[in-house]
């Protein structure tokens, strides 16, 4: 049946086969259908734009000369995949993207099967697809398996490590390599695009293996000089030297805008039985939306905006920004003391960084997408007498483990690790929720580690962590707004491993460790008028843990709670530990640990995210009724 007039090309392509049906002279318009699209749903949810638009044009060459999801299609990070999604059977849901029950804003197995590996951290599609190839291989099948790569991600060694494993095991593998921000070379119009279109042609290639045939008869320092001068001769008119070390067959740079360049060469690549393949594609973050390409980061993450203006919602503040207040803080430190060095990995404006070095342009570090590295080389200032400050979101500290433990910690240095993100972080669910890191750190001997109640808190630990030389500090707080307490004026030592009591009760403790303490007061309040008075600690240290103060609760109430935005194994278990080790749960004390939930929570709101995690005040009270047999008191404003 013809298509009617007028109609959307979107509207016709719902599912990849769709659109591999289109006349390859319609797929341009394809691809601006697709870029409004995905500003239009993005202006809605909010999220990443400028990756996403920067891929329009390739995501339709790839699902049209891929046979999707046979062939195997895995988006390194993810965050660029919203075209993607559009064009593999999710268009209808695409403005719920991030929001509580809809997409999410990364790849994701269970989503799709268009999405073969899920990916939220960077640097992963490579060896994902390596394993991928081999278990193709061992199978006996024929799909393909494609990578895609930003080049921000190529900055993680653990791309190398996999490109080296997949150079020197042969199996056909295509690497995409899009490089949108470092320009690593920019394409040279025509004779680059005819260039790619040759070395990646079946004539080319059939020559070149016959020459390598040849060459082999010859003895072997006459073939080794001869497969040096084909790799050189190609590498230095088209690039890829590096990448034909590592055992790559390199094609490129060409333009990832321009479709009559990428089809062809995809194509080639997609019909050959070469090994391992590199594909090196130019891009433009932000491209074809005008505020996007005009903005510094390209409209890398953004709230909700106007499509036509590109404003971008603004919600009123009532508090400053946990980010904002670490960054102000290590500024006013930094000022008096000049050994003070910050370090991040890849995200100076996320972590607040990039405040700190426009003050200090010569005392800020960014390692790139490279956490490992970054924490060794803290580690290394950190033996030359500097007071390297290195912040890292929870998520990422992650993938650093054990540079923190045998680079830091088992040698005792005084880096301090400011932890952004902690706790749950709403949009980004999962991926990116800072649920591990107390339980993680609080094992390694030499480590302290903090959490700040509220941002006037974060101000003291700031402080505190400059002050201290005797080791490893870590100290962690959440993504967004605080609670709007007054600020200091300067930030106070504080006494290494002491909390402090908020509020005195009598029958109910609640040791709150992190900013679930405004919710502990709130619980209070409640529980005050169940007749059950409750004291409300901030304990501030998990390691070395108040056990006085601990002692003093468990002692001098009936129930105890502990409360935390982490995971289990963190601060109520070395509460636990410590009590079990004093005798004092053989006395009667009736405790309990409030913990995230043993599961990835979707994203959500926040709010949301931590009442369903029950660690919100109607939480609290409800774990005290229920210590002591009352559930029954529960008031309904509690059961709903």
């Amino acid at each position: 049946m013809p298509r009617p007039l007028n109609t959307p090309l979107l509207d016709t392509v719902r599912v990849p086969a769709d659109l591999r049906r289109l006349d390859a002279s319609k797929l341009k318009q394809l691809a601006a259908e697709l870029r409004a699209e995905t500003i239009d749903a993005v202006s809605v949810t909010g999220g990443h734009l400028g990756a996403g638009l920067g891929v329009v044009e390739l995501t339709v060459a790839l699902h049209y000369v891929f046979d999707t999801p046979d062939d195997r299609l895995i988006w390194d990070v993810g965050h660029q995949a919203y075209p993607h999604k559009i064009l593999t059977g999710r268009r209808d849901r695409i403005r719920t993207l991030r929001q509580g029950g809809g997409l999410s804003g990364f790849t994701k197995r269970t989503e799709s099967e268009y999405d073969p590996f899920g990916a939220a951290h960077s640097s992963t599609s490579i060896s994902a697809g390596l394993g991928m190839a081999v278990g193709r291989d061992l199978d006996g099948r024929k799909n393909n398996v494609v990578a895609v790569i930003g080049d921000g991600a190529m900055s993680a060694g653990m791309a190398y490590e996999a490109m080296n494993n997949a150079g020197a095991m042969h199996s056909r593998l295509i690497v995409i390599l899009n490089d949108n921000d470092m320009s690593i070379a920019p394409p040279t119009g025509a004779m680059s695009a005819y260039l790619a279109r040759l070395v990646s042609g079946g004539t080319y290639r059939g020559i070149r293996e016959a020459a390598k045939q040849l060459a082999a008869r010859l003895p072997k320092f006459f073939y080794d000089k001869a497969r040096r001068a084909e790799e050189y001769a190609r590498g230095f008119m088209t690039g890829g030297t590096l990448f034909e070390e590592l055992g790559f067959y390199y094609v490129g740079p060409i333009d990832g805008h321009n479709l009559d360049h990428l089809l062809p060469v995809l194509k080639n690549v997609r019909d050959s039985d070469t090994g391992p393949v590199l594909i090196h594609v130019v891009t433009q973050k932000g491209k074809g939306y005008a505020p996007a390409e005009a903005s510094a980061d390209k409209y890398h993450g953004v709230t909700t905006f106007d499509v036509v203006t590109g404003a971008q919602a603004k919600p009123k503040a009532n508090a400053p920004a946990y980010t904002k207040v670490f960054a102000e803080s290590l500024i006013k430190q930094a000022r008096e003391d000049d050994r003070i060095v910050a370090v991040t990995a890849a995200m100076p404006t996320g972590t607040g960084l990039d405040f700190f070095g426009k003050e200090f342009p010569g005392r800020v570090f960014d390692a790139g997408i490279a956490e490992q590295h970054a924490v060794t080389f803290a580690a290394g200032l950190a033996t030359e007498g500097y007071k390297p400050f290195c912040a890292i979101y929870s998520t990422f500290l992650q993938r650093a483990y054990d540079q923190v433990m045998h680079d830091v910690a088992l040698q005792n240095l005084p880096v301090r690790f400011a932890i952004d993100r902690a706790g749950l972080v709403g949009a980004d669910g999962a991926t990116h929720a800072g649920s591990f890191d107390v339980a993680f750190l609080g094992c390694l001997p030499n480590m302290v580690v903090m959490a700040a109640a509220d941002e006037a808190e974060l101000v003291h630990m700031v402080a505190t962590a400059a002050a201290h030389d005797s080791g490893p500090i870590a100290f962690r707080y959440p993504r967004g707004e605080g609670v709007g307490v007054e600020m200091p004026e300067r930030g106070e030592v504080l006494e290494i491993g002491k909390g402090r009591v908020i509020r005195e009760g009598s029958r109910v403790a609640i040791l709150s460790f992190g900013t679930r303490l405004a919710e502990a007061l709130k619980a209070a309040d409640e529980l005050a008028a169940h007749g059950l008075p409750a004291t409300v600690a901030d304990a501030r240290f998990a390691k070395p843990l108040d056990t006085a103060l601990v002692d003093r609760l468990a002692r001098d109430h009936e129930v105890l709670i502990t409360i935390e935005e982490g995971s289990v194994g963190g601060f109520g278990s070395y509460v636990l530990q410590h009590l079990a080790e004093s005798g004092a749960l053989d006395k009667g004390l009736k405790i309990r640990a409030m913990v995230l939930p043993d599961v990835y929570q979707d994203h959500d709101k926040p709010e949301r995210m931590y009442a369903d995690a029950g660690l919100d005040a109607k939480g609290i009270v409800a774990k005290v009724l229920e210590a002591l047999g009352r559930e029954g008191e529960l008031p309904k404003t509690l059961i709903a």
